[in-house]
């Protein structure tokens, strides 16, 4: 069995991990040397981009390959999906046409409000900034200021928190605008409060299974604080909810993922694949706050670091339309993601410094380290890109365990040049969500 992955990041790395175990051949298309990817797979293909939809096709069917996952965004966004089965590929990830709820943030919102699916919050698409000062103008509520389209996870601006004054949000919603940033129109939505939680689930076109809860941290700095990033480490508990999420919002949330799909299918795009949903939980319930069309990341690093079913039977299953079917088994153990990245990340990034890792000592430790932005170059020496290095994942009986064991394993990595959001997972940042959270219901 051959199958095809696109990406060649941390998340990607973990799939590839996943896949292994399954004894599949894997075949490969990313467009850095990522070393954990490559160690792995029975060939692979550097390309300039990871959308190079055409480039990725001839390499699949050089190698006759079977079945695709995807990771990233970017080709789903492209239509690789569609590409591949057109080849005779099949794909466990969305078509172009399903992929819209994540590339397109307001056809994601308005098939909610079309089909009154719960957890929906005020919004409005704008696409010029006399409409944005009219509309803020007529309001009684903060908002979120974000690009429609695909921008990394670091479109996102909050007034009150990034944008402070009615200024600063028609300057950003202007840069939007007039840069194309992840498109050509912005998107207000209402501010929420609350406390922000991760249900990412397995979809065959009509069937959802979910995975373990995972809470990301996308501010760059401990204590939540600094610009939004594309997720500095996340963390899971052995119960596979959340120290502050009741197995009632779990499911109420699993709830709306299923709607969002029924949805798909009524709009004559089903969707297969994995499914991201961002919620944030308010006095009011789980809000959506964004769905995505694939693995989180770093969130899949947590989940695939557990799954005790061979992911290439849950591939398989999902293709087939048959994922019901099938017991899709994740372990009853805490895990930690820590992101290893390089020094400036986000704003002015210090690429090119050498890092190293020992992985004999990292193996002793209930740890797993997946390669993401990272290079080898000419010397065989590893070098970090501009993203994000390398995520180090603990596991463990207890978050606490899992979150020492994630430090300790983090000690294997050496570079002059990195940084790490050390307070992940941690007792103190996991009793203040806790006590927001009370706060919040009282």
């Amino acid at each position: 069995m051959r199958i095809l992955t696109v990406g060649g990041g941390g998340r990607e790395h973990a799939i590839v991990e996943a896949l292994a175990l399954s004894g599949v051949e894997i075949y490969s298309v990313m467009k850095n040397a990522n070393p954990g990817i490559i160690s792995k797979s029975k060939k692979y293909k550097i390309v300039a981009k990871d959308e190079d939809v055409n480039n990725i096709c001839e390499f699949a069917i050089e190698n006759d390959v079977d079945y695709a996952f995807v990771g990233p965004e970017g080709p789903l966004a492209e239509g690789i999906t569609d590409a591949l089965e057109l080849i005779g590929v099949k794909c466990a990830a969305p078509s172009k046409a399903a992929a819209r709820i994540e590339t397109s943030k307001s056809f994601m919102r308005e098939l909610v409000t079309k089909y009154d699916i719960g957890g929906n919050i005020k919004f409005a698409e704008f696409d010029n900034i006399e409409d944005v000062r009219r509309h803020l103008n007529s309001i009684d509520y903060e908002v979120a200021v974000k690009p429609v389209g695909l921008t990394g996870g670091k479109g996102v601006k909050i007034q009150g928190e990034h944008l402070m004054s009615m200024d600063d949000i028609l300057k950003y919603a202007n840069q939007i605008l007039t840069n194309h940033l992840g498109g050509s129109t912005v998107l207000l939505e209402e501010k929420l409060e609350g406390e922000e939680f991760t249900l990412m689930v397995l979809v065959d076109g009509k069937h959802v299974v979910p995975m373990p809860l995972v809470q990301d941290h996308k501010r760059a700095f401990d204590g939540d604080t600094g610009p939004n990033t594309g997720g500095m480490g996340s963390y899971s508990d052995a119960d596979h909810l959340l120290p502050f999420i009741s197995k009632e919002v779990r499911d109420e949330a699993l709830a709306i993922l299923q709607e969002i799909v029924d949805a798909l299918a009524k709009e004559e795009c089903p969707y297969k694949g994995p499914m991201y949903g961002q919620f944030m939980l308010t006095k009011n319930g789980p809000k959506i706050i964004e769905i995505n069309a694939r693995l989180g990341d770093p969130e899949a690093m947590n989940v695939l670091s557990i799954l005790e079913t061979n992911l290439l039977t849950v591939v398989k299953a999902i293709c087939a339309g048959k994922l019901k079917e099938e017991n899709v088994v994740f372990k009853d153990e805490a895990t930690v993601c820590k992101y290893v990245v390089p020094l400036g990340y986000v704003c002015e990034c210090e690429p090119g410094a050498e890092i190293t890792v020992d992985e004999e000592a990292c193996s002793k430790i209930n740890s797993r380290i997946y390669y993401a932005n990272v290079n080898v170059d000419e010397n065989g020496r590893l070098t970090t890109g501009t993203s994000r290095t390398i995520g180090v994942v603990g596991i463990g009986e207890t978050i606490d365990v899992a979150e020492q064991n994630c430090e300790m394993a983090l000690k294997c990595i050496k570079c002059d040049k990195m940084f790490v959001r050390h307070d992940i997972g941690t007792r103190p940042s996991i009793e203040s969500k806790i006590a927001k959270i009370k706060k919040l219901f009282t």
